[in-house]
């Protein structure tokens, strides 16, 4: 199939990528096309979650007697890649023509291009067989039910928030509201086959913490992956344990619970950085993006509620160049995880002549890279400027599937200088190519020590306490 006319240049190229493709330029383009032509059908995609939560989702493509049809399939792909990661669901109803949805069910499959997120969207979170429904008429497709709830704000008594990433854990002891200690403790937990090396790493952190306090009220925390009733559905953190072992990471923050005899809620990485943005900033519709080991996303709804949506914005594509990176453990081009994290760092480190070594934490050889970025390295700048470009265009794109006001962005890849010269080329672009989008959305840092442990201070404020 021809793209290369949906394909759009941006005005402003990463510097160290001029094969990047936008995917809000180049979905644009394809909806200017198709509202141009008198050849064009409705889809409509629901997803399904559990509790029968439905997210739905519309639009227009190419019908089957225009020679662009074919096009519609990769633009319709990627929409659903965008929706399954954003929203999450082990259902699909989709309403389309039927070769297109044919297309879907073959590369949504055991044994399709897509295997990996037919896999995870349903035995591995939703714990049912992933499903394409195929509709025949509008009617057929569920109506939206969204779910959300109040979380965390509670800032009472002597709490301990934890903040889980690939590369290193934060805790922070909490009273009233207070900070009163921090750590951050250098980590690799995914090279850990054994669930109690996670489990007495994670405790020493909780106690650690805990005994700066003169008691213990509550633990709340943050990891990345997916977490339901504080159960670990799936997570990169645990990627070691095999499959045999992994009960014990399901119930891993349940016994812990127990064990200290107080309530604990763990919630995903990318949840508490929007509530940890929505508590700073004071306002609601917050997304939060946590550039760490990898992307996490999370948000918070206009009413200043969390969703039941997956925000795992890792996976989300943000790049439709075909010959974008793929990402290591999905199999996927062009998504968050390889433009949002220390992994964009270590793949663009080399065309700035930076070698890292491979005996070497990851948590060290980032700060390796940032050393050379605070010693003003003109090559390694140029690291965070991409970045900065990717940014920019990237929240063009998730404000065609979120309510934005707000755009708080934290994580170690933050730190130091790199924070601010990405920002500045974020703003570039939105200026630039996007001046309605900037004129709504307000992007910030935190401060530097919130955006190193704001998490864990955030993660505190989960549990709430029996009355």
């Amino acid at each position: 199939m021809n793209l290369d006319w949906m394909l759009v240049k941006p005005k402003i190229v990463p510097p160290m990528d001029p094969d990047y493709v936008p995917p809000k330029l180049a979905n644009d383009q394809f909806k200017k096309k198709v509202d141009e032509t008198k050849d064009a059908v409705k889809v409509i995609i629901a997803l399904e979650r559990l509790n029968n939560s439905v997210s739905r989702f519309e639009t227009k493509i190419f019908s089957e007697e225009h020679p662009l049809f074919e096009s519609s399939f990769f633009y319709i792909e990627r929409i659903l890649k965008f929706l399954l990661w954003q929203k999450g669901g082990w259902k699909v109803y989709i309403y389309a023509p039927q070769p297109l949805i044919h297309y879907l069910e073959e590369t949504y499959s055991a044994r399709g291009a897509r295997s990996f997120d037919y896999k995870f969207m349903g035995e591995d979170v939703y714990e049912n067989p992933f499903t394409i429904v195929p509709c025949k008429t509008e009617e057929e497709v569920p109506q939206a039910k969204e779910a959300s709830q109040r979380l965390g704000r509670h800032i009472e008594g002597c709490r301990v928030g934890f903040d889980l990433g690939a590369s290193d854990r934060k805790a922070s002891a909490v009273i009233d509201g207070e900070v009163v200690y921090s750590e951050e403790t250098i980590w690799e937990p995914r090279k850990q086959t054994d669930p109690n090396y996670h489990y007495n790493e994670i405790m020493t952190a909780i106690k650690t913490a805990a005994s700066k306090m003169p008691r213990l009220d509550a633990v709340g925390g943050s990891a990345a992956g997916v977490y339901v009733n504080n159960r670990a559905m799936i997570a990169s953190l645990f990627r070691g344990v095999p499959k045999e072992r992994f009960g014990e990471v399901h119930e891993l923050f349940n016994r812990m619970s127990k064990e200290l005899g107080v309530p604990l809620v763990v919630v995903n990485d990318g949840e508490v950085t929007a509530l940890a943005g929505s508590m700073s900033i004071g306002d609601n519709a917050v997304l939060g993006i946590a550039m760490g080991s990898s992307e996490a996303g999370g948000y918070v709804t206009p009413a200043g509620n969390i969703t039941d949506w997956l925000n795992e914005l890792a996976f989300a594509p943000v790049d439709y160049n075909p010959y974008a990176p793929i990402e290591e453990w999905s199999g996927d081009r062009g998504v968050g995880a390889n433009y949002f994290s220390q992994q964009c760092v270590f793949r663009l480190a080399p065309k700035a002549g930076i070698e890292i070594p491979g005996d070497i934490t990851d948590a060290e050889k980032l700060k390796l890279i940032q050393n050379e970025l605070e010693r003003g390295n003109p090559e390694v700048i140029k690291i965070w400027q991409t970045m900065g470009v990717y940014l920019g265009y990237t929240l063009a794109h998730y404000s065609d599937f979120y309510d934005i006001k707000h755009v708080l962005i934290l994580g170690r890849c933050t730190s130091g200088n790199g924070g601010p010269i990405m920002l500045e080329e974020c703003l570039k672009v939105l200026k630039t190519e996007f001046p309605e989008i900037n004129e709504k959305i307000n992007v910030q840092l935190p401060d530097e020590k919130n955006r190193r442990v704001g998490q864990s201070i955030a993660a505190a404020s989960l549990p709430e306490l029996k009355k």
